[in-house]
Order: C-alpha cells, then structure tokens, then sequence
C-alpha cells in the first residue's frame, strides 16, 4: 500500500514504511503530524515550572559532543555541595517552581551517597516537588564505579525520593556511532534495559534522540523504533524529546549541522512513528523557543518548561542559560494560536491560560 494511504489511515508505520517517510516533502509530513497531533491534544502546548540544577561538570567521560564536562575546552570544573544545592531547590520553591530536573556529570571521585543521598534531602523539606533525576547513563555510572546491580541503584532512587527519570544518556543507539561520539558510555542496550526496569517499578520516564551530528536519517528511524518496541511492553514512556545537536566548544568536527526543515521533518517524523507515545516534546533549550513553537504545527505538543536555569546545551551555544519566564510561554503559545496548559510532571493539567 503506498505509504500515503497507509498515514491517512493511520496504520502503524512499519520499519521500511518509516525510513521512506523522509522521502515526503516537509508539508506533507507536517499535516499528518499536525493531525495527529490534534486528535490526541486538540491545540494545547504543555509546559511545566522547573528548574534545571546539574550539580558538577566533572567527567569521567570523553563524549565529543559535549561542552558541559569539564576539559580542555572548559577548564573550569566545579561540584555543588548538598547545601548547595538544597538552596537552589528553596529559591526554585518560593517562586512556585513545582519540579526539579538534576542531571550531573559522571565524577569518578564521588560515591553514590553524593548522588543519591540529596534526594532525599529535598523531599525531606519540600514533599511536594517531584525530582525528576538521574539519566540512565548516570545509573550505568554509579552502578559501574560503586559495584551495583542496576537493580540496587534503581532501588535506592527510589527510597530516596526520585519520582521519575529523564531521557538524557540515550544519544542515537546505533553502537558504531555510539563509538565515535560518546565511546564508554552507557550502551544502548542497557539504556534500554535501565528505563525498563524503571517502568517495571511503576515509574515514569522521558525518552531523548539527540540528532543532528554524524548519524544518519536511517540512524534516527532506528532509534524511535527500539523506543517504540519498548514502549509496546512496558507503557513508561511519557514523552520523546528529539534533542537538536548544539555545535559550539565540543570536539565533533564531522557534525552537519541541520536546517529547520530537517528538524521539523524529525519532529514530524516522531511524532508519526511513535504511535504508542503520549507526547512530543520540541524542546526549546535545543530548538530555540520560536522554532519550538513552529513545531507544534509539525506534532510537537509540548515545550518542557520554563528552566529558570540551565548549564549543558548552553554551554554548547543553546540560548537556555537563564531560562524563560512564564509570561514569555503564555504569550507566544497565544500569539500562535495555540492554548497554553501548564503541567506536572507527569502531565496531569493543572492550569489552562
């Protein structure tokens, strides 16, 4: 059947149907997508109020895309202490920040007591925030550096008070680009493994694509189908985050650096290949905040959230640093003709502006 009937259909896309969706011009992909897209949200965009904290940019890693870890390109290394970075959560707190995203590099020097034992610190003062916290690839780490079953670190992120985990870690699973890009991190299968077991205790979680260095359209389509065959077992997925590739202060020479045709194209394409997935998220600390927008045209239903902070997609040239405000979100998701609903965490509606 051609591929045309199957999406006005609505069939699941089959793996050799996706790698030909590339092949439509950007509108027609765009209007599939944007019908979907309407069929399960209507013309809401999601947001939340967070704030991102990463508490050190010290690596045991070498991932060539990166300016956030500490190196040749950014020799200023830095750990927050606990104190620290409870009076981050405070601040955030006060000014009606509902949940914190904390996302560390992989310090060899630091036990998981470190990682873990903050958690627990912050439900302690603050019940109410939900601590979304610890990639997969920061679980692969402390299971590895401190002699722990994945198991038992899932455990302990549970009893101390992690509520679900973010996407980050994924990169593209394809193993030989994995090698070039970010050699000695978590593999993709363990990734996999990793969220998989997160969804088995109950839990959600968010899945990442970072695109737009070396890997091919073939490798992105692979990519959200191994994140579609586990969501048709485990349901934990609640969101795709396709992450825009940032050039700048990284050591990735050979990156193509797309227009916003083939990250619309992309978005689009998620959108339509993740069938069994809530949610896309057109992250704006990648895309920026009015490529993001666009994108909701394109299946995009989300923007992540306001951030007040953030370190490691700025540090690679992202205009996310400080955030924006809420007023900003309302008046651009207005101004585009959409409505603006700020979420949890979990994407319970909690207020429609």
């Amino acid at each position: 059947m051609d591929i045309l009937q199957k999406l006005q259909n609505a069939e699941r896309i089959s793996r050799d149907d996706a790698f030909r969706l590339y092949e439509l011009d950007l509108f027609t992909l765009g209007a599939f997508a944007f019908k979907e897209r309407l069929k399960r949200h209507k013309k809401k965009v999601f947001f939340n109020i967070n704030r991102h904290i990463n508490p050190t940019n010290i690596c045991a890693d070498v991932c060539k895309f990166c300016a956030f870890s500490a190196h040749r390109k950014n020799p200023n290394p830095y750990k927050m202490t606990h104190d620290e970075i409870l009076k981050i959560v405070d601040d955030s707190v006060k000014i009606g920040v509902k949940e914190v995203h904390i996302v560390s590099a992989h310090n060899i020097d630091d036990g998981w007591e470190w990682y873990l034992e903050i958690f627990k610190k912050i439900k302690d003062k603050h019940p109410q925030i939900h601590i979304k916290a610890l990639t997969a690839a920061e679980v692969d780490f402390i299971a590895r550096s401190c002699g722990f079953s994945y198991e038992n670190v899932i455990e302990k992120m549970l009893e101390y008070g992690v509520d679900s985990m973010p996407g980050g870690g994924a990169e593209i699973f394809d193993e030989e680009i994995r090698a070039k890009i970010c050699k000695g991190k978590v593999s993709s299968a363990n990734w996999l493994k990793i969220h998989e077991l997160w969804h088995k205790n109950g839990r959600q979680s968010n899945a990442t694509m970072l695109f737009g260095h070396i890997e091919s359209r073939e490798n992105r389509i692979d990519h959200m189908l191994r994140i579609r065959d586990l969501q048709d077992i485990t349901g934990g997925f609640n969101a795709f985050i396709p992450l825009v590739y940032q050039r700048e202060n990284n050591y990735l020479k050979e990156a193509k650096f797309l227009g916003s045709a083939e990250i619309l194209k992309t978005i689009a394409i998620s959108r339509l290949v993740l069938d069994n997935i809530p949610h896309i998220k057109a992250y704006w600390a990648t895309s920026t905040l009015n490529l993001a927008m666009i994108a909701q045209e394109f299946g995009a239903d989300d923007l992540d959230g306001t951030i007040q902070k953030e370190s490691i997609q700025s540090a690679a040239g992202a205009s996310s640093a400080n955030g924006t405000s809420l007023r900003a979100f309302c008046d651009i998701i207005k101004s585009s003709g959409f409505t603006p609903v700020e979420r949890d965490s979990l994407y319970n509606e909690l207020k429609i502006y």
